[in-house]
């Protein structure tokens, strides 16, 4: 298990942690950045899965913005929205178009979060209640969680589980959807935990639930105000 921490330490964690995700993914940094009305494309375009369980399309954008390429080009260009070649977009952290390993379920639709991290924003994010189904990827042991925004609800069933992020897999060269995310997992318990940590010391760390879940909800939950 891992060992016991403070208060103060677990803060400091949860406070670097975002530091350092914020340096390779600047979501609400370059949110406003955009012009009031792309910063208000992207929420509805969040809005949009939890509402009806897919992200807006390209001619919908059209509703909210006057530029839909210069739109497309900014978000893009910010990693706030990942675009097929067609220039359709296919996901929005957290959430994403291409079925993963994280399902949600929300507002009676069924989506699939970037990471397991994402996962566990949604329901912060936009007041719901939600039920991630994932596994171990350590075991491939089921993992099921239920919240009800930052609340676990099933608390005495999944009070062992952590999330990992191998951070040595953020890759500059490449939209964060297919690097770091690829590597931010649920682990089953903290013998798992850390034994997947001791793999690479240097480049990877684990959060206790708890702590992931303010994790999560400090990075995204700014992204809808």
């Amino acid at each position: 298990m891992e060992p016991v921490q403070n208060e103060k330490q677990m803060n400091d964690k949860v406070e670097n942690a975002l530091k350092r995700l914020n340096c390779i993914l600047p979501l609400q940094a370059s949110q406003d950045k955009c012009s009031p009305r792309v910063k208000e494309l992207h929420q509805q375009m969040l809005r949009s899965v939890v509402t009806r369980g897919h992200i807006m399309s390209k001619a919908e954008m059209a509703q909210w913005v006057d530029d839909v390429p210069a739109a497309i080009n900014v978000l893009s260009q910010y990693d706030m929205v990942v675009f097929a070649e067609n220039g359709e977009p296919v996901g929005a952290y957290p959430f994403t178009m291409t079925a993963r390993e994280h399902t949600i379920h929300v507002n009676g639709q069924q989506v699939y979060a970037m990471c397991a991290l994402d996962a566990l924003a949604i329901g912060p994010m936009f007041g719901e209640t939600t039920r991630i189904t994932s596994k171990c990827r350590v075991t491939e042991d089921p993992i099921v969680i239920e919240m009800s925004s930052e609340t676990i609800l099933n608390w005495v069933e999944v009070q062992d589980i952590y999330v990992g992020i191998a951070w040595e897999m953020a890759d500059a060269g490449s939209c964060c959807a297919d690097s770091l995310c690829m590597e931010m997992i649920f682990l089953r318990d903290g013998t798992v935990a850390q034994q997947w940590l001791a793999e690479n010391l240097g480049g990877r760390e684990i959060f206790a639930l708890q702590d992931a879940v303010e994790f999560a909800s400090r990075f995204f939950l700014p992204l809808m105000s």
